[in-house]
């Protein structure tokens, strides 16, 4: 069903018909509640158990067809005026998100996350696409930017980051030095580490901007 759906959404994107958005709101509006309810009920779930840690698992592929059916959602938001809920759920909930990257889920879920969360802070509306920036402080998009830029830095307040594998070993963003038998040469992600490193520049950058007072903004 995640499957199916992902691909209806897709090919809809895809194809070139004038009414898209009103074939998205179609599809998507009755299934609205649903898909959100969907998104608290498998992310929170506690990841450290060995159906998730095998990325061969059917857990693991179930939570790869609902991260690509999230990644789908987000870049139908474009085509709707004003967005669904399973279409801001990512952004209003991200904590859900933030906890299960830095469980022992299998790093290719955690990678798959990051990845996402980056097209996230990437995100424009077609007007701020239009106009280069993003100056809706009153639209949906900004309320879930600032959700999302909250969420981030709180939890990068901690030791979140440190917790953050940069490969399918032991070694994680915070440490100095290579686990024991770890090959120095092959080095850490580099496009996770870009990834993260963006998330959090993004999530300061929109915090920065859209503050109310200094004291904030320090």
């Amino acid at each position: 069903c995640l499957w199916t759906l992902t691909a209806i959404v897709k090919e809809t994107l895809r194809d070139a018909v004038p009414a898209k958005a009103g074939v998205l709101k179609t599809l998507l509006a009755p299934l609205d509640a649903v898909l959100e309810g969907f998104y608290n009920a498998i992310l929170v779930h506690h990841f450290d158990s060995h159906c998730y840690t095998s990325p061969y698992s059917e857990a693991t592929n179930n939570l790869i067809s609902f991260t690509d059916l999230l990644e789908a959602l987000l870049a139908s938001r474009t085509e709707l005026e004003l967005p669904l809920r399973c279409q801001r759920v990512l952004f209003l909930k991200v904590s859900y998100v933030l906890n299960l990257i830095k469980s022992s889920i299998t790093y290719v879920i955690q990678k798959k996350f990051i990845l996402l969360l980056k097209k996230c802070v990437l995100y424009k509306s077609r007007e701020d696409a239009k106009s280069g920036s993003l100056s809706l402080r009153t639209s949906p998009l900004c309320e879930d930017m600032l959700a999302l830029s909250n969420g981030v830095l709180q939890v990068v307040n901690l030791t979140w980051l440190n917790q953050i594998p940069l490969h399918g070993k032991s070694s994680s963003f915070g440490s100095s030095e290579p686990a024991p038998g770890d090959d120095t040469a092959g080095g850490s992600d580099q496009t996770v580490l870009r990834a993260l490193s963006l998330v959090v520049l993004k999530a300061l950058e929109f915090k920065t901007h859209n503050s109310a007072t200094e004291a904030e903004i320090k």
